[in-house]
């Protein structure tokens, strides 16, 4: 069985450079599809990936043979995902059980939730290591999402900014039922004009996150609600409440983790 939850690292500048600099795209393309796809955090607070179970994919991939006593989560057609977060490792569980292969290829995971079946895109051998790369830390994530778009031909369209045929490509020919592409031209605008997230402050909100503590979003912004929780974080650990984040409060944050 395959282990769902680890350290659950997040992105560094480092990490983000290293795999950025081979394509040509900046961190402003880069931040738009994150946001769109995971609201630009890849994890859940029990330090879990983001997932999206796909009943059709289950279907189709066991030849439809649990549709009839399990259409919650295997069915020929899209959509039954009920809520998002656990409930999703809810429905992989039963799935699992079923057909652990399938169920695994069958979920999208990760900071550019990338389904399982295309693992191969995503530069793993077998769809164990690609999971076990997603519970491993976000620059795995980034390294798969990449590696798939790459695979796909899709980074000439996302480093020239056509939303449209990205979107065709990446989220489907109904990407403009959900405005994908629009989502992604304003996501652009946006980090374009330099309001890419402050990865150290972000860093301190998943870490926040992890050990229980409330953030509004995990977007690199350091509002009230992150000072609140660092406050409370250090109100809790005993030392001196300055709502300051910096490399001691990280530091203590992630061997907590």
């Amino acid at each position: 069985m395959v282990e769902l939850m680890g350290p659950g690292t997040p992105l560094s500048v480092d990490s983000i450079t290293s795999v950025l600099h081979p394509t040509g795209l900046g961190q402003a393309e880069l931040w738009s599809v994150l946001s769109v796809e995971t609201s630009g955090c890849g994890y859940l607070p029990d330090r879990r990936p983001k997932i999206l179970f796909e009943r059709h994919v289950f279907s189709r991939l066991t030849g439809h043979r649990f549709d009839a006593q399990y259409s919650d989560i295997s069915q020929p057609t899209p959509g039954g995902y009920g809520a998002s977060g656990a409930h999703q490792y809810q429905r992989l569980t039963i799935a699992l059980e079923l057909d652990a292969v399938a169920a695994l290829q069958s979920a999208s995971w990760g900071l550019g939730q990338i389904m399982g079946e295309h693992y191969r895109d995503a530069g793993y051998a077998n769809v164990e290591d690609m999971v076990a790369a997603m519970v491993a830390s976000e620059q795995c994530q980034l390294q798969a999402m990449l590696a798939f778009v790459s695979a796909q031909s899709l980074i000439a369209p996302l480093r020239a900014h056509d939303w449209c045929a990205f979107a065709h490509h990446y989220n489907g020919p109904n990407y403009a039922a959900n405005n994908y592409d629009g989502l992604l031209a304003q996501f652009y605008a946006h980090f374009a004009g330099g309001s890419t997230p402050d990865l150290q402050v972000r860093s301190a909100q998943i870490y926040l996150s992890y050990a229980g503590f409330l953030v509004a979003a995990v977007d690199g912004v350091p509002g009230a609600a992150t000072r609140r929780a660092v406050l409370a974080y250090q109100a809790h650990t005993g030392v001196a409440q300055t709502g300051v984040i910096d490399a001691g409060l990280l530091t203590a944050l992630s061997r907590r983790a």
